[in-house]
């Protein structure tokens, strides 16, 4: 690696200077977090909608603030492991014709591959995330392969 990507701690954006120090690029804006956010907050209001839009648990959630994220820049740890992920079909199938566009040859092979150690990393790097207090992440070297481990 030629350059490791820190980005500078601004206000309380601690979710997105996590995410994008973590992935080694400026991958989460405040605005694309808020975005997971408003759509975890609504996929909450539906489950509390299930028990009846007139029950009393109901209303009392409708008048509390969203527990994903406030106005001084906190994620909860829901928007925070929601926001990684692999990347889209989309824009796999995007970024594949911009290769072939700039002259590069692209392979596809089907059938079953052999197991190679970035599947295990990957694998491990899915589960092996813990929260630290609010705002971050860890990944526990203990639950990395012994050789990904010592680079």
């Amino acid at each position: 690696m030629e350059l490791i990507f820190h980005e500078k701690q601004e206000g309380s954006l601690c979710a997105q200077h996590c995410l994008n120090n973590l992935f080694q690029g400026e991958y989460f804006s405040p605005v694309e977090l808020a975005s997971i956010a408003h759509q975890l907050d609504e996929e909450e209001r539906m489950r509390m909608a299930e028990g009846g839009v007139t029950s009393e648990d109901y209303r009392a959630f409708l008048q509390q603030p969203s527990g994903n994220m406030d106005d001084t820049g906190f994620f909860s740890i829901q928007v925070i492991t929601n926001g990684p992920e692999l990347i889209s079909d989309t824009y796999l199938a995007l970024f594949l014709r911009k290769l072939q566009k700039e002259g590069y040859s692209v392979f596809v092979v089907k059938g079953d591959l052999p197991d190679c150690e970035a599947d295990q990393l990957l694998q491990t790097i899915r589960t092996g995330f813990r929260c630290v207090g609010q705002v971050g992440l860890e990944l526990n070297s203990s639950d990395l392969p012994a050789s990904a481990s010592q680079s």
